[in-house]
């Protein structure tokens, strides 16, 4: 079956451009220049969602940054990954916005569409994963629900990013051993380690980790300078 990926962009060049490259990948692309009629469909299916949502940033009547927010406090909408691009929201302040309102992924115009393509496979793969592993974790006063991508302390829920969880999850999953800045990048972020290599990006969102998690808890996280980072 072919992944569907829906695009949400009013530059129609560009939203074209992007349909051939994507459809000559084998993915099945469905569009719209207008994000409003693009949220009333999207809202209103009751099947044929799709797998994946790329929407700009900088549109008229309502921006991506709303669009993505919509979709992540939809029930029926919230597990779709969502990539973000923009030309102008570049700054470290607009790409955490975005992050902070749900978006999986980040790309800055003008950008290259093998690694927009990259970038979309990341986040399948990782979307049927949770899909198919029904996990469930108790660790300190956390409860973990894998496939709902679920955060609860104390019986209360944390509203976690997608990034967040997905860091939280590697965090657990190799407790005990020192998983290094570039691992990181590559698996949550899909980038290149040769090519990118900041480790801002990870301490930007271990920071954010810590603080929604709580002291008892984010105290397990531990910084290993010059290294990368390990769960106790």
């Amino acid at each position: 079956m072919q992944c569907k990926i829906l695009v949400i962009d009013d530059d129609k060049e560009l939203l074209q451009i992007t349909r051939h490259y994507l459809e000559n990948h084998g993915l099945q692309v469905t569009y719209s220049a207008n994000p409003l009629k693009a949220l009333k469909t999207l809202t209103s299916a009751k099947k044929d969602k799709p797998n994946l949502i790329i929407t700009d940033a900088e549109m008229p009547e309502i921006d991506g940054f709303t669009v993505c927010k919509i979709i992540k406090n939809s029930p029926s909408l919230s597990k779709i990954p969502v990539i973000m691009i923009s030309g102008k929201k570049v700054s470290e302040q607009d790409i955490l916005s975005a992050y902070n309102k749900g978006a999986d992924d980040y790309l800055l115009k003008p950008f290259s569409f093998p690694i927009l393509l990259a970038k979309i496979k990341i986040l399948l793969a990782q979307n049927d994963y949770y899909n198919k592993n029904k996990q469930t974790l108790r660790k300190w006063d956390m409860f973990i629900d894998r496939e709902e991508r679920i955060l609860k302390i104390k019986g209360k829920n944390i509203k976690l990013t997608r990034k967040e969880f997905d860091l939280l999850n590697i965090l657990l999953s190799k407790q005990g051993k020192i998983i290094s800045v570039p691992y990181l990048l590559e698996a949550i972020w899909g980038y290149d380690p040769a090519l990118y290599n900041d480790s801002h990006t990870v301490e930007v969102h271990v920071s954010s980790l810590r603080k929604k998690i709580g002291l008892n808890i984010a105290k397990h996280i531990i910084k290993i300078t010059g290294h990368g980072y390990k769960m106790e």
